[in-house]
């Protein structure tokens, strides 16, 4: 029993110092042995615009412009060819600003497309004086929403997002009593087909409206289909912390398949896995606590697409068929555009599981019941700090009798601890006759040596789950608690959580039984110090939940400890 509690001591201790080695290296920029080399800082999009596969085909279509033809035969598997020799990808546009009261949208006149959003809710994790921004075209950051049209017929161009479009008539601000304001743009006719795209923003939300009108002034029939992408780099988002890992990254939804998210390494390699089409479903670009996805109603055909574009640039798509398009007829297919934070009601709320770009992880089953308890603890407190406080009870109070039994084993160790000191030093040259010695003292006592360890184990995924559901939830940002923290999603300015909390492990550390091998001891009061550094770079949220559970486990120790009389 004694060798199995020194090997589990050991791997604990052993992937800690992994742990964070791995943490050091990602915070000083060093590579990962978990996760992939950060990604490169590339050039804005105007060089390298992100276009779609063609049909049947994974591969890129790297920028074409809209001399350039975007069609292969029917059932052709290669890529289309990059542009043309001589070709200029589109240069001059003209950037046009809408703004409403949640955002501040720039629509690019080359391909009508969204290619910066700025959150006026919400400040930037580095710079509290600016937005945080979603889309963004610059040397740091290509991120952006595209629509376009492509088909399979042989020889016929349409209007892609690299078209060059006219802009509409009307207002671009959110006029005071109105609920919505909407700009459209209308692309220059290539092979007689002219596409118009039309925003509607809304008042209180990041929901935008979408509709596109393929209109067919040519000669012959076509067979458009309509593709709406999200175009992304692989750097992590502005702000990101080096010390914990969240998703960032292509997802797919489909009620068949269910939430799949598609890591850019394997994007990269040829080896994203996700539904290839359904009738149902949704395309995101997820990241930590914001996301940004396409959605159309169920019930219609669609394709779903995911490649890389050129370097560190990757895209997901859904590919909508149109129909056949007689000449002198047009074609209307609408959409929604999210783009926002990840609050967790409004998104289910906007399509079947959308919530889940909202990532928990393995423990969503049981993240989701606790947020929705943190949620009504909020509303009914008004600050998220004293919430996460207010959870920590519940949980402990739900879990009282099983700690109850894993405190009173290890008082109970922690009385027999003298008597093990004593054992191991007269028979430290005899293990095998000191074993049997302690099982029959183990025997006599009625303990088991695991029965403090068992009981913790069982609560360990509920706790876990609410780290995840602390680490995922937008609502921290910007949320203050008392004093001097002011935001629980970023570290504690002044480090006092992180030193109480470490205390805390210490002093927890000393009302356990000390092992008799003084190589775990050692490391049993080691393990706090080094999980206390890390906590350093932690969310104030997620360390105020810590320091609460360990506070009620030392006073639950303390009575138990002292109705059993142990010192």
């Amino acid at each position: 029993m004694t060798d199995l509690r020194r090997t589990m001591l050991w791997v604990v201790f052993t992937m800690s110092l992994v742990m964070l080695w791995d943490a050091w290296n990602r915070h000083t920029g060093q590579p990962s042995l978990f996760m992939p080399t950060p990604a490169r800082t590339i050039a804005p999009a105007a060089s390298a615009p992100p276009s779609l596969p063609t049909q049947g085909s994974v591969s890129p279509l790297t920028g074409v412009p809209a001399a350039a033809a975007i069609a292969t035969a029917p059932g052709a598997s290669a890529a289309a060819a990059s542009p043309p020799a001589g070709t200029a990808v589109p240069g001059a546009s003209e950037v046009t600003v809408v703004t409403t009261d949640l955002v501040k949208a720039s629509f690019d006149s080359v391909g009508g497309n969204l290619v910066r959003l700025e959150l006026l809710k919400h400040a930037d994790a580095e710079d509290r004086q600016r937005h945080v921004t979603l889309f963004d075209r610059s040397a740091e950051r290509v991120y952006s929403a595209e629509t376009g049209l492509i088909t399979a017929q042989s020889g016929v161009s349409l209007p892609n997002h690299w078209t060059p479009m006219r802009r509409l008539p009307g207002p671009t601000e959110l006029a005071a009593g109105s609920d919505q304001v909407s700009v459209g743009f209308e692309s220059e006719p290539v092979g007689g087909v002219t596409l118009r795209k039309t925003y509607t923003l809304h008042r209180g939300s990041y929901v935008v409206d979408v509709r596109h009108e393929v209109i067919n002034a040519g000669p012959g029939v076509i067979t458009p289909q309509l593709y709406l992408q999200l175009a992304r780099d692989g750097n992590p988002a502005r702000g990101e912390s080096k010390w914990y890992f969240t998703f960032t990254g292509p997802a797919v939804y489909t009620e068949a398949k269910k939430y799949q998210k598609v890591d850019f390494k394997d994007i990269e390699k040829g080896k994203a896995s996700h539904a290839d089409s359904a009738n149902d479903g949704w395309v995101a670009m997820v990241q930590h606590y914001f996301a940004s996805a396409w959605l159309v109603p169920a019930g219609s055909a669609r394709e779903f697409r995911t490649q890389k574009v050129k370097d560190n640039l990757y895209a997901v798509s859904m590919v909508l068929p149109l129909g056949d398009l007689a000449p002198g007829s047009s074609k209307t297919q609408d959409a929604q555009l999210f783009a926002g934070p990840q609050e967790e009601h409004g998104l289910a709320a906007l399509a079947p599981g959308l919530e889940l770009v909202k990532d928990y992880g393995w423990f969503t089953v049981l993240a989701k019941p606790l947020f929705w308890v943190l949620d009504q603890l909020h509303k009914a407190i008004g600050n998220w700090g004293w919430a996460i406080v207010g959870l920590v009870v519940l949980l402990k109070i739900t879990f009282y009798w099983l700690n109850a039994s894993a405190y009173r084993s290890m008082a109970k160790m922690k009385a027999l601890t003298p008597r093990l000191t004593d054992l191991r030093e007269r028979y430290k040259e005899k293990p095998q006759l000191m074993q049997q010695e302690m099982m029959r003292i183990y025997r006599e006592e009625k303990v088991n040596p695991l029965g403090g360890c068992l009981p913790i184990l069982a609560q360990m995924p509920f706790f876990i789950a609410l780290y995840w559901v602390l680490l995922s939830s937008v609502e921290m940002r910007n949320a203050p608690w008392i004093g001097w923290i002011h935001d629980l999603a970023l570290p504690d300015p002044w480090f006092i959580l992180p030193l109480l909390m470490t205390a805390s492990s210490l002093f927890q550390v000393w009302l356990q039984p000390a092992p008799a091998d003084p190589m775990q001891a050692k490391m049993m009061w080691m393990m706090p110090l080094i999980f206390g550094v890390m906590f350093f770079f932690f969310p104030a949220g997620l360390v105020l939940y810590w320091l609460t559970n360990n506070v009620l486990s030392i006073a639950q120790q303390w009575w138990i400890n002292r109705r059993l009389g142990v010192k």
